[in-house]
C-alpha cells in the first residue's frame, strides 16, 4: 500500500459536505487521481456532544443521562436518544432530499439506534438485580454510543461519493456486528486486508473498537488515534488532517485576522505543547506513532484547498530562533500545597500525583520550591473538591489552596533567543497583566505564564504583538539588547 495518503476530516468540516466534496474528495480529480487515499471521518459537528456529554459545558447527552438514571427512571435518556435520532435523520434529509440515497441513509442509522436502545434497556433491566453492577459496563456503553456518530457520517459520505460515480468503500471499524476480541491494530489490518487502493476510496469510521477499550485510554481523541494507526499500519507517505482553520500563530479572534501568521512548518514537539494546552493539532499519542514511523503530518484548511497547509515532522527546527505560536487555555485550577515540614522529606510529590491520578485529573504544568508544590490542573469543580478532600486527609498539616487562572504560552521549535523571557514579561506588564506564575524549562520550547482568567485575551494579544508580529530581525535586535 505504498504511495498513498491517510486523511482525516473533522466534524466541523464534514458538516459542510459540499465543501469537502468540492475541495478535497473530488475537486477536479478524475479516474485514477481519485484513489490512493484513505479518509477517516469524524462525527458531524455536535453529534458526539449529544451522544455523550457536551465537551465544554458538560451538558449531559444520552450516555451521561443513562449513567445517572435509576432502573425505574428511563425517560431522560430515552428522550435524549429520540432527539438524537431526530437530529441524525434531519442531517440525512438535508443531504439527500429527493434522492434515493435518503432511504439507505435513514435505514442504516435507524437500525443502529434501535440496536443501541435495545441494548441499553436490557442492560438497565439486568442491573436492577443486585448481582449485576452498571458501573462495570459504562465504558462499553460509552464506546457503543460514541461509535454511532462516526458510523453515521462515514456511511453517508460513502453514499455521497457513490452517487457521484466514485468507487467508495465504507470501512466500519466499530465492530457493530463483529464479536471478535481484536486489538485496534488487528482490526485495522483485518479491515484493509482486501482493499485495493488503486481502485477503491476507503471511507473509514473515526471510531475503532478494540478488546480493551479505546476511550478509557484516549478519551475523545480516539478518532486521531485511529487515523494515526491506519497511516502507520498501511505505510502512508503522508498523514493529512483537514480542519476548518489554518494552524496559525494565535487565535485570530483574539489578535485579529490580519495579525496572525499561518505556520508553514513546525515539529511534533511544538504539536505536543499545543496539545498540552488543549489546542490539539493532533492527539499526543497519535503524534507519537506518526513520529516514530517517520510519517509527516500536514494540517490543511478544508475551505482553502489551494493552500499547502502546515507541515509537522520530527526533525524540523526553524532556521532562526523565533516564537512560532502564542497559545493558551482558560479554566485552569492552580492547586497549591504548602507544608513547612516538606523540606528534605520525600513522598509529598508522589503522594499528590497518586491522588491526582486516582481522580483522573490532567496536569497542565507543575512547579515546586522548598515547601510548596503547585499543580496547574485541567479539572472540573467536582474533581477538584475530591482531590482537596483526599489531600487534606493525607497531609493534615498542609495548607491547600486553589485559584482559577489562565495559562498563556509562547511556543517554538527553537526559542534560544537571548532576553526572550524578559521581553515577554515586559510585554505583559506594559499591557497591565499581572503574572501569577512563570515556568520555563532549559529545552527552550515554550515559556508559560499563569495569569488571571480576566487577563487571558489581553495576555495573548500582548505576547503576539511583541514576539510574533514585529519583523523578526527587529525582534532579534530588541531581544539581544534586553
Amino acid at each position: 500500500m505504498q504511495g498513498h495518503t491517510v486523511e482525516k476530516i473533522g466534524g466541523t468540516s464534514i458538516s459542510n459536505t459540499d465543501a469537502v466534496l468540492g475541495n478535497i474528495l473530488i475537486a477536479d480529480r478524475q479516474g485514477e487521481a481519485l484513489y490512493r487515499r484513505i479518509f477517516v471521518v469524524s462525527a458531524y459537528a455536535g453529534i458526539t456532544n449529544h451522544l455523550l456529554e457536551h465537551k465544554k459545558t458538560g451538558e449531559p447527552g444520552v450516555f451521561a443521562l443513562f449513567a445517572a438514571a435509576s432502573a425505574q427512571e428511563t425517560s431522560a435518556w430515552q428522550d435524549s436518544l429520540d432527539r438524537l435520532q431526530g437530529a441524525m435523520t434531519a442531517i440525512n434529509a438535508d443531504r439527500f432530499a429527493g434522492r434515493p440515497e435518503r432511504e439507505a441513509a435513514d435505514a442504516f442509522i435507524l437500525a443502529r439506534i434501535a440496536d443501541a436502545r435495545s441494548a441499553l434497556t436490557d442492560l438497565q433491566h439486568l442491573c436492577a438485580h443486585g448481582h449485576f453492577r452498571l458501573d462495570t459496563q459504562l465504558g462499553a456503553v460509552r464506546e457503543m454510543l460514541a461509535s454511532l456518530g462516526e458510523a453515521h457520517s462515514a456511511f453517508n459520505l460513502t453514499l455521497e461519493l457513490k452517487s457521484r460515480g466514485v468507487n467508495a468503500r465504507f470501512v466500519d471499524l466499530t465492530a457493530w456486528d463483529d464479536k471478535r476480541p481484536l486489538t485496534l491494530d488487528e482490526r485495522i489490518q483485518d479491515a484493509f486486508e482486501d482493499v485495493d487502493l488503486r481502485r477503491e476510496l476507503p471511507i473509514v469510521t473515526g471510531f475503532g473498537q478494540r478488546k480493551d477499550g479505546l476511550m478509557r485510554e484516549f478519551g475523545r481523541g480516539y478518532s486521531e488515534v485511529v487515523f494515526s494507526r491506519i497511516a502507520v499500519l498501511t505505510g502512508a507517505r503522508e498523514a493529512i488532517i483537514h480542519k476548518e482553520f489554518h494552524l496559525s500563530s494565535a487565535d485570530p479572534n483574539l489578535v485579529g485576522t490580519q495579525a496572525v501568521r499561518k505556520i508553514g512548518r513546525t515539529n511534533y514537539d511544538v504539536a505536543d505543547q499545543l496539545a498540552n494546552l488543549g489546542m490539539e493539532a493532533i492527539h499526543p499519542r497519535a503524534a507519537r506513532g506518526l513520529r516514530h514511523a517517520g510519517i509527516p503530518l500536514i494540517v490543511k484548511n478544508t475551505f482553502e484547498p489551494e493552500d499547502q497547509g502546515t507541515s509537522i515532522c520530527g526533525e524540523f527546527v526553524s532556521e532562526t530562533p523565533r516564537v512560532e505560536i502564542i497559545a493558551g487555555m482558560k479554566g485552569v485550577t492552580a492547586l497549591e500545597l504548602l507544608e513547612q515540614d516538606m523540606v528534605g522529606v520525600k513522598g509529598y510529590d508522589a503522594g499528590i500525583l497518586e491522588v491526582l491520578a486516582r481522580h483522573k485529573v490532567r496536569i497542565v504544568s507543575k512547579a515546586s520550591n522548598a515547601n510548596t508544590i503547585t499543580h496547574h490542573l485541567d479539572a472540573n469543580p467536582k474533581q477538584v473538591k475530591r482531590v482537596i478532600a483526599d489531600l487534606e486527609e493525607r497531609f493534615p498539616n498542609a495548607a491547600i489552596s486553589t485559584q482559577k487562572v489562565a495559562i498563556v504560552a509562547a511556543i517554538g521549535s527553537d526559542l534560544n533567543l537571548p532576553g526572550l523571557t524578559s521581553q515577554a514579561t515586559l510585554a505583559l506588564v506594559e499591557a497591565g497583566v499581572e503574572i501569577l506564575a512563570l515556568q520555563q524549562l532549559s529545552r527552550r520550547v515554550d515559556i508559560q505564564f499563569a495569569v488571571a482568567e480576566a487577563d487571558y485575551a489581553r495576555a495573548v494579544a500582548a505576547l503576539h504583538k511583541r514576539l510574533v508580529e514585529q519583523d523578526q530581525s527587529q525582534a532579534r535586535s530588541l531581544l539581544s539588547a534586553a
